[in-house]
């Protein structure tokens, strides 16, 4: 689907999605309890229906009712399973220490980028610890077989907090107790954090220890019903928007939150409302903060000064190569940015039309939308469908804020 949005200044209110973040976690411990467990709130997505579609192949049973999922908890594994991650790193990387645990053979698929995206941790420290890889070539489909064992497993904390979340999730279902050990500092902090306080909510306790955490093996999860609150990674595009002229309201956010994205309200408040004396260029550190780094890119074109991003060269593993989709996408409509060896500096300039890959990425499509709300002329946006991943709604929400977007399909 490609479509052209119309210069327009965005107002009214909009309804923020539930956390994906924390309705993955919430949908997997919920999975691993005993009893039923109900999880209220959710925003349906590819993404959390891929982690829906997985665990019910691991033997979970999911009943949805409008935006409620009903979860009773695996009583039986079964000996073989297929699980399709279709485009989410996060059901991928999540689950493969569970079904580990679990001790399914499970055979991984997935589409898009995801088989790119490496595992390379998981394929050593499992593989010490009685899992073999089998069909594994540096891309999907590949199966993997054996019940995992406690033990030390030592990460490194600069690939992704995703690889923690999903020891995390794994190792108290085993029967002796395990560590997860950082061999360097971890990024994206907070993603852990808030595992480990979801584990908490099903009844899970987890030891920070020097540079890791100790987990108890032979625990339960234990069913509980919970609400899914607001996503501040997906506020965050409307934030900017109000930070670059639109007047929107925000509803479902809550006031407090584990969520590392909040950082955007601080990051705002910075950037945009504090008085800068010396015009020095502005310093961003993305290292917990990796999936806003696309949409301050656009905040950043609208300042006063230059800005460098750093600490995201991370980001060159996600569903595009954000560095590169993301400079693409600012300098094809008017914008200075330049890409550096860990991020990107971003200069002050008006926007004008132009047509913007999405890549099939879907935060680089609702950059460019929110970037178009201020550009002088119209932005056209190719495969703008991609926002099914995360916010199937977004265009239509941004049609309801005043936004004019005309559906046209390009050769």
């Amino acid at each position: 689907m490609n479509i052209q949005i119309q210069p327009h200044k965005l107002m009214g209110t909009v309804r923020i999605p539930s956390s994906k973040s924390m309705a993955h976690r919430m949908l997997i411990c919920a999975a691993l309890s005993k009893g039923t467990s109900e999880i209220s709130g959710i925003s349906f997505s590819k993404d959390i229906e891929a982690t829906i579609h997985v665990m019910e192949a691991l033997g979970a049973g999911f009943e949805i009712q409008d935006d409620t999922v009903t979860v009773t908890g695996i009583t039986e594994c079964p000996e073989t399973a297929l699980a399709d991650c279709c485009e989410s790193g996060s059901t991928l990387r999540f689950l493969i220490p569970v079904a580990a645990a679990l001790g399914t053979e499970t055979t991984f698929t997935g589409q898009g980028r995801l088989p790119q995206r490496p595992i390379t941790p998981y394929i050593r420290e499992l593989g010490k610890k009685n899992i073999s890889f089998h069909d594994y070539q540096n891309t999907m489909p590949f199966t993997i077989s054996g019940q995992l064992q406690s033990g030390r497993f030592e990460l490194e904390g600069d690939i992704s907090s995703q690889f923690v979340t999903g020891l995390l999730l794994a190792l108290p279902l085993l029967r002796e107790d395990s560590e997860i050990i950082l061999t360097s500092a971890l990024e994206s902090r907070p993603y852990a954090d808030m595992t480990v306080d979801c584990m908490e909510k099903f009844g899970i306790c987890v030891k920070e220890i020097l540079h890791g955490w100790h987990i108890f093996g032979n625990q339960h999860y234990h069913a509980k019903n919970l609400s899914v609150e607001g996503d501040f990674s997906q506020a965050a595009f409307f934030y900017v928007a109000n930070a670059i002229g639109n007047q929107i309201m925000l509803e479902n956010i809550p006031e407090k939150s584990v969520q590392g994205d909040r950082k955007i309200v601080e990051l705002i408040e910075k950037t945009c409302y504090q008085k800068n004396q010396n015009q020095e260029k502005l310093l961003i550190d993305a290292r917990d903060i990796p999936d806003l780094v696309p949409i301050l890119a656009v905040l950043a074109t609208f300042i006063d000064r230059p800005t460098i991003i750093c600490n995201a060269q991370r980001l060159c593993l996600k569903e595009s190569n954000r560095l590169e989709t993301t400079a693409a996408m600012l300098n094809t409509l008017g914008g200075k940015v330049q890409i550096r060896p860990d991020g990107l500096e971003i200069f002050p300039a008006e926007l004008h039309g132009g047509t913007v890959d999405s890549a099939g990425d879907h935060r680089i499509a609702m950059c460019a939308a929110i970037a178009a709300s201020r550009a002088s002329e119209p932005v056209t946006i190719l495969g703008a469908e991609c926002v099914e991943k995360s916010y199937p709604a977004f265009f239509q929400d941004y049609q309801k804020l005043g936004g004019i977007i005309n559906g046209i399909h390009l050769e």
